[in-house]
């Protein structure tokens, strides 16, 4: 059952770090003019939005798994594969919102908003993630709703993620606000069931397991500074 952890904590953290990042995005529009502009004027709260929004797409994937697996046979396996291939792309477009601000940083405003104009376009191989980061979520409340691993709410609420804005440099819409919303209806809940199932170490085996997570984070993060 401590198999479990890793999914239960994703359904619990993933979705309202996602909602975090698209409620700082307010109120400006969803077009990347209006976002370079954002950050150019607060570079602090864009920073916390675009980097909430991504260590939710990051998290989230145990909990994905963890759903696929409930909801078992084809829909399971393909929505779980669909929804995964679409934060892959998510995590892509994330890195590009990254160096796009960076060019607002070191060049201004104005030259930064002319490049990503004249690249906005460029193909990259991932595009071919647009669908799944559409209709994996549809596919995945289909299954849920069938399997019962999600009731009639929480699979209308999961497939609402389907209105979650797509590509680069987007900001909030109210769509947006909805699908993160939905899915902290439909996975949160979840999250806090599957906890319950859990069977918990001892005290001294979760004190030794913090210290060396703790750890382990604090290292990578010093490598990644190096690096």
């Amino acid at each position: 059952m401590r198999t479990l952890l890793p999914g239960a904590v994703s359904l619990l953290l993933a979705p309202p770090l996602l909602l975090a990042g698209v409620l700082l995005r307010l109120p400006h529009d969803l077009f990347f003019p209006a976002q370079l502009a954002a950050y150019a004027s607060g570079p602090g709260r864009m920073f916390a939005a675009y980097s909430c929004f991504l260590l939710g797409v990051v998290a989230l994937w145990p909990g994905i798994l963890l759903l696929a697996h409930r909801i078992g046979g084809g829909f399971g396996l393909w929505g779980g594969v669909l929804a995964l291939f679409g934060l892959f792309a998510r995590a892509f477009h994330a890195g590009v919102d990254h160096l796009a601000f960076q060019l607002v940083r070191v060049l201004g405003q104005d030259t930064a908003t002319r490049v990503i104009a004249d690249s906005y376009g460029a193909y990259h191989v991932l595009r071919v993630c647009t669908v799944p980061m559409i209709f994996g979520w549809v596919v995945l409340a289909i299954g849920a709703w069938r399997s019962r691993a999600l009731g009639r709410v929480g699979a209308v609420a999961l497939g609402a993620m389907t209105a979650m804005p797509v590509g680069v440099l987007k900001g909030t819409e109210w769509l947006s606000v909805v699908a993160a919303v939905g899915l902290c209806v439909a996975l949160v809940p979840l999250g806090v069931r599957v906890l319950r199932e859990c069977r918990w170490p001892a005290p001294a085996v979760v004190v030794r397991w913090s210290v060396v997570g703790a750890g382990s984070v604090a290292a990578m993060y010093f490598l990644g500074q190096a690096g």
